[in-house]
């Protein structure tokens, strides 16, 4: 573990390893850098890359200065490209990717180049309502201590787990870890209603981009990885057959080496 010190302070925690162009994974909700999925996404890439996998403040081995804001999350990024030798490919996945454009949007972005994987711009599974409207329930609940709440209503009412699937989780020892993130699902959805029309905000990202979606995912994913491809004047869009939003990283990581390798 390394780690790199952000603008406000902030300490980021990151793994590094193997050699070449310099690509960093940003996860998504209840996402840290231990996680098999992206540990294994990292090993795929090391021998095309110097890949880095980090906790994005407040999740694992980082830290967390209050408040808040899409903009420190941002600088967390930025360090990590500066630390990687000042530019960098960047894959994100699910409000990670929003993350990733978010930065790519800074004038002076150091991104050469952005493979987005399901932002959640769109969709019908939640609950009908605006990110917004999520987000101060979640607030809430974060508010009065509850965090297994929070992670229900999460996964039900935002994620669209039914029900029935939540007691199995809830049963696994990924349980109490799933817990001490809850928190950091405030951040997430933060970045979502701050991004809530992405038509508005990245319109003018010129950063060569690939959004993807998976075969088997719900529609609001292809509507997401469509938005992308009508709004940036740079992006084309490749579906993942037979995939969903959790994306095998054995499918995912020759996708990712052909483009930022060509």
């Amino acid at each position: 573990m390394k780690k790199v010190i952000s603008k406000d302070g902030t300490g980021i925690a990151f793994d590094q390893s193997g050699k070449g162009p310099a690509v960093i994974l940003i996860g998504g909700a209840l996402t840290q850098r231990s996680d098999p999925q992206v540990t294994s996404l990292a090993a795929l890439l090391t021998p095309n890359f110097t890949v880095i996998g980090y906790d994005r403040r407040g999740r694992g081995d980082s830290g967390d200065t209050a408040p808040y804001t899409v903009a420190r999350e941002v600088e967390d990024l930025e360090a990590l490209i500066d630390e990687a030798g000042g530019s960098a490919f960047v894959y994100g996945h699910s409000s990670g990717a929003t993350l990733a454009l978010a930065a790519a949007r800074k004038p002076g972005a150091k991104i050469k180049k952005l493979v987005l994987y399901e932002p959640p711009f769109t969709g019908t599974e939640n609950g009908g309502r605006a990110p917004a409207e999520h987000l101060a329930q979640l607030k809430e609940l974060l508010a009065a201590g509850k965090r297994p709440e929070m992670l229900k209503y999460f996964m039900t009412q935002i994620a669209g787990m039914p029900t029935e699937a939540l007691a199995p989780v809830k049963d696994s020892p990924m349980w109490q870890g799933l817990l001490s993130l809850a928190p950091t699902l405030v951040y997430d959805l933060t970045i979502m209603s701050d991004f809530s029309n992405p038509a508005e905000r990245f319109s003018d990202i010129r950063t060569p981009t690939l959004a993807l979606d998976g075969g088997a995912s719900p529609a609001w994913a292809h509507e997401a990885a469509q938005m992308l491809v009508d709004i940036l004047p740079n992006a084309k869009r490749r579906t993942l057959p037979g995939q969903t939003h959790a994306v095998d990283p054995a499918v995912l990581a020759p996708v990712l080496i052909e483009f930022f390798g060509d």
